[in-house]
């Protein structure tokens, strides 16, 4: 069984997780250089996904670009 190399929270699901790490976001620090709108934009991740996230990075005092 291979190791998840990415630290996002599987609350997102496994489609957003898989789909956001392909796209080389599998940190939140690398999510606090993009905006949220761009992110919606990867297959696989929706609004509630961005909520997740945004609640996320907000719990580790950061937050998305330009948010």
């Amino acid at each position: 069984m291979t190791e998840d190399p990415s630290e996002l929270t599987p609350r997102i699901g496994k489609v957003a997780r898989r789909e956001l790490a392909a796209h080389g976001y599998t940190r939140y620090e690398q999510l606090s250089a993009v905006r949220a709108r761009e992110l919606l934009g990867i297959h696989g991740v929706g609004p509630k996904a961005i909520r997740i996230l945004t609640e996320e990075l907000a719990a580790r005092g950061s937050g998305f670009a330009g948010d």
